[in-house]
């Protein structure tokens, strides 16, 4: 999960490198990104589905196949269609299989209720470090070996970590007696029929939309308020630093306190970082400190999100009822890229998607704090024994 969320944390640093190499408006880049995350959001129920009836090991090895193909198609890319097919479509499923869905999915079901936020709190701050560790890896690769052989060399580490899905191999499903027999489509019905379940969804779109324009666009923004590549390049990398620890602890306050009041003050948060960022002149003292918090909220809405989707609905389907969650959030990430895009080549200025950004963060704040996060009860099937 670290290596899968690290090499997309670091696309920014591809992004000037590729498109002056290609001759390429930032656009086309963006586009793919933003294809790239409406297609993992997409396939993520799909590949929850899988997960939840065939175990998420397979999905993992799978993913990482798919990833480790989709890189080195990019650097094969010549034409516009065919990088949005290899860094958009292939990476973008690469990610439904390799990240949040399947890894927390096994563990919800792996671990005790009682350890369980615990557990995704830990498995995220281990991907956290991952991705703190691959600013620098990358950055070195590419002063090696220019984009291209960066990318190829993170698709053969892609493959070599295929053997790393075997840890989450699972036992036979571990459900509650009410709903061990509950049939996919009628669990799919309650969570559609759930008012919280779409509050979630709503909220987890913002999340999307804020991560994906930062991680695709602050180099470039950096850049073009005069600062150096190397300071933005510092910047991604104190994000995924705070990151480990904000989502470990992200995932410990989950058991202690009500989860939708933790997802609520992140996003507020979040929101108070990026105005405060806007509003004081550019400096590296600045982006470093806006780095620093908004890195602590990071990814700290996942284990979160996830806990709250395993508290109401039981962990039978975890995987296949997150992945339509985080398909709000993937939802969120392609209007946050494509639009960060379009918005510049516009108006040659990313203003407007920071102001977007900003209200989706009040928004999100708002839409979780009514979500009711009482756990469904379900009646046994009569004849059922007791």
């Amino acid at each position: 999960m670290g290596l899968a969320l690290g090499v997309r944390h670091v696309q920014g640093l591809f992004f000037l490198p590729i498109t002056m190499d290609r001759g390429w408006s930032r656009e086309t880049f963006g586009l793919a990104m933003a294809i790239q995350n409406l297609t993992w959001g997409i396939a993520q129920p799909f590949t929850g589905m899988l997960a939840d009836r065939y175990g998420s090991a397979k999905v993992v090895a799978a993913g990482l196949a798919c990833y480790a193909a989709g890189l080195y198609l990019m650097v094969q890319a010549d034409t516009t269609t065919s990088f949005m097919l290899s860094a958009g479509v292939c990476i973008g499923i690469g990610l439904s299989g390799t990240t949040f869905g399947a890894v927390y999915g096994a563990l919800s079901r792996l671990v005790a209720p009682e350890r369980r936020s615990w557990a995704l709190g830990l498995a995220g701050a281990i991907g956290g470090l991952a991705q703190f560790v691959m600013v620098p890896a990358t950055q070195e690769l590419l002063g090696r070996w220019a984009w291209s052989g960066a990318l190829m060399t993170l698709a053969l580490v892609m493959l070599m970590a295929m053997p790393l899905a075997r840890a989450l191999q699972e036992k036979p499903q571990a459900a509650t007696r009410s709903d061990a027999d509950l049939p996919l489509a009628t669990a799919l019905r309650e969570a559609f029929a759930h008012r919280g379940f779409w509050l979630l969804n709503l909220g987890f779109l913002a999340c999307g939309f804020q991560l994906a324009f930062i991680a695709t666009h602050l180099p470039a923004y950096l850049l073009d308020r005069g600062m150096r590549p190397s300071e933005g390049v510092t910047a991604l990398a104190i994000i995924a630093l705070t990151n480990i620890f904000g989502t470990y602890y992200s995932g410990l306050l989950g058991a202690r306190y009500r989860r939708k009041h933790l997802l609520a003050g992140i996003y507020l948060v979040r929101t108070a970082a990026m105005a405060l960022f806007l509003l004081l002149p550019p400096s590296p003292l600045g982006l470093y400190a806006f780095a620093a918090v908004m890195g602590f909220v990071w990814l700290g809405t996942a284990p979160l999100t996830n806990g709250l989707v395993s508290q109401v609905f039981g962990v039978r389907y975890i995987t296949t009822l997150f992945g339509f969650v985080f398909l709000g959030h993937q939802l969120g990430a392609f209007l946050g890229v494509w639009l960060g895009s379009r918005l510049f080549e516009i108006t040659q200025s990313y203003d407007l998607i920071w102001l977007c950004a900003l209200g989706l963060g009040l928004l999100a704040a708002l839409l979780h704090w009514p979500i009711d996060d009482r756990h469904l009860v379900r009646l046994p099937k009569a004849g059922a024994v007791a």
